[in-house]
C-alpha cells in the first residue's frame, strides 16, 4: 500500500544557480500582496483560541493534520496550529481523537505566515514537512525558499524543521536560510522510525532516502526584508 511512491526527477542536479539572486531581489523589495479579509478573519479565530501563557506550533502544510495531531500529543503544553490551503485535506478523517491543544486552519499559508508576523507572534516551533518540491527548473520562484515570503519565515523564531525527500531542497533551503540568518546548521539523512505524515511513511516504504533540516531561531531569527 505504501511502497510504491516514485522517487523525485528533475533535470536540475544541484542547488540553483538562480537562487542567491532571487534572495537578494526578495530581501530588496520585499512582499506587498493584500491580505484578504478572508485569511485575516481565520487568523483571528484561531488566535482567539490561543492561552498566552502556551507556546506555539506551527505544522505548516499540515495536508491531512497526522502530523499535527501527532505534535499536539508530543507538545501537550503547547498550541499547535495545523494550517493547510485544502479544506478536503484537513476535515479527512484522522486516526485517534482530537487533542484539546490543536487547531486546524484552511488558509494560505502566505498570508497566514504574514499575518504571524505582523501580529508579533513567535513561533517555539515550526514544521516543513515534505512541500511540494517543484522540480523543474524553471520553477524555482515556487519553492518556499525560492518565494518571495520567504524572509517572513525566519523572523518568526523557533525551531524550524524541513523534512524532504529531494536532496537538493534541502540544500536549498539551508543555503537560503544560511543567506537571511547566517545559521550554518547542515542538511541529514533521516530515517524516519516513525513517520510523521503519510508521504512520510509511503517515501520511506519505497525506500526513497529522506533528508531534514533542522535550525534553532529563537535566539538569531535574522534579517527580514527590506
Amino acid at each position: 500500500m505504501y511502497g510504491n511512491s516514485r522517487g523525485i526527477s528533475s533535470r536540475q542536479d544541484t542547488v540553483h544557480d538562480k537562487l542567491e539572486r532571487l534572495l537578494e531581489r526578495h530581501l530588496a523589495s520585499g512582499f506587498e500582496r493584500p491580505i484578504p479579509d478572508v485569511a485575516r478573519e481565520a487568523f483571528a479565530k484561531v488566535m482567539a483560541d490561543h492561552d498566552a501563557s502556551m507556546p506555539i506550533v506551527l505544522d505548516a502544510g499540515c495536508g491531512v493534520g497526522w502530523s499535527t495531531l501527532t505534535l499536539a500529543r508530543e507538545y501537550p503544553d503547547h498550541f499547535v496550529i495545523g494550517v493547510d490551503q485544502s479544506s478536503d485535506r484537513i476535515e479527512r478523517g484522522k486516526p485517534g481523537e482530537q487533542a484539546p491543544n490543536v487547531r486546524f486552519v484552511r488558509a494560505d499559508l502566505v498570508d497566514f505566515w504574514r499575518l504571524l508576523h505582523l501580529h508579533g507572534v513567535r513561533l517555539a516551533r515550526h514544521y516543513l514537512l515534505y512541500p511540494n518540491p517543484w522540480p523543474k527548473i524553471g520553477h524555482l520562484s515556487r519553492r518556499w525558499h525560492g518565494h518571495a515570503v520567504f524572509p517572513v519565515i525566519p523572523l518568526l523564531g523557533g525551531e524550524l524543521e524541513l523534512r524532504t525527500n529531494w536532496r537538493i531542497y534541502a540544500d536549498e533551503f539551508a543555503l537560503a536560510m544560511n543567506r537571511l540568518t547566517g545559521h550554518t546548521d547542515g542538511v541529514t539523512e533521516y530515517q524516519a522510525p516513525t513517520p510523521l505524515t503519510p508521504f512520510e511513511r509511503k517515501y520511506r516504504d519505497s525506500g526513497q532516502r529522506l533528508w531534514r533540516y533542522c535550525t534553532d531561531l529563537r535566539a538569531h531569527p535574522g534579517t527580514g526584508p527590506a
